[in-house]
């Protein structure tokens, strides 16, 4: 059994599609984050980070693991599954990983954070990290031009970006002009388990949507970031 304490971002979804798609069992325990629960000291015992995602593999002598992109590599490998097992087909697996750990993710964080919940509309930093999360886009597109995943077979690569290109409208990135990527995103959001991963938690808001509720859900996220402790501005 894996206890999952998770919320729903990008970060949190990652791992519940995986669990999803490798039918482990699992208990989903959902942490308030504008209460700060993440920052509570039992949390802290399990991810000093104070962070979301983390779990606890009771199979295991209760070892915990977090930092979402770990976390995808430990499952895998526990399993298996969603990465192969040759060191070059692992490699290209972990590449892109990589490449959503340290671009995708921060770069539609900071994204969410300059254009969706800061009072104050600060322009450059907007432009900024719109336009590079735009250019990472295009590299996933460029890729997914000539291959159906990233990295040979479906994996947890794809996982990992996916949850974040998903909320691309979140971030006020368009990807009109990206085919290969558009082909990509419908066809993994059709997997059953994504679609039931998605929902754990489910979201408290609509991403694509700009009403009322997507206007409280920014200002909770506001206080949560100038507490400095966003899900939205990376792991």
């Amino acid at each position: 059994m894996i206890d999952l304490f998770t919320a729903a971002t990008p970060n949190g979804h990652k791992i519940s599609i995986a669990l999803e798609e490798l039918a482990l069992p699992y208990q989903m325990h959902a942490l308030r984050l504008s209460a700060h629960e993440q920052k509570q000291p039992w949390f802290l015992a399990i991810n000093p980070n104070g962070r979301i995602p983390a779990i606890i593999d009771r199979s295991a002598d209760d070892f915990a693991v977090f930092e979402s992109g770990a976390i995808l590599l430990y499952l895998a490998e526990k399993t298996g599954q969603l990465m192969p097992s040759d060191a070059k087909g692992r490699s290209l697996v972990i590449q892109w990983l990589m490449f959503q750990m340290g671009g995708i993710g921060p770069m539609m964080g900071q994204a969410n954070v300059f254009f969706r919940y800061f009072p104050e509309k600060i322009q450059p930093a907007i432009d900024r990290y719109q336009g590079e999360s735009k250019r990472l886009f295009r590299v996933l597109d460029g890729r997914l031009k000539d291959h159906e995943f990233l990295a040979g077979d479906y994996s947890i690569a794809d996982i990992a970006n996916w949850a974040w290109v998903r909320t691309h409208r979140w971030s006020g990135v368009d990807i009109d002009d990206l085919p290969h990527l558009q082909r990509w995103r419908d066809q993994i959001r059709l997997r059953p388990a994504v679609q039931k991963g998605i929902t754990m938690p489910p979201s408290a808001i609509d991403r694509d949507a700009d009403d009322e509720q997507a206007q409280r859900f920014a200002a909770e996220a506001l206080q949560m970031v100038e507490f400095g402790q966003s899900r939205h501005t990376g792991d």
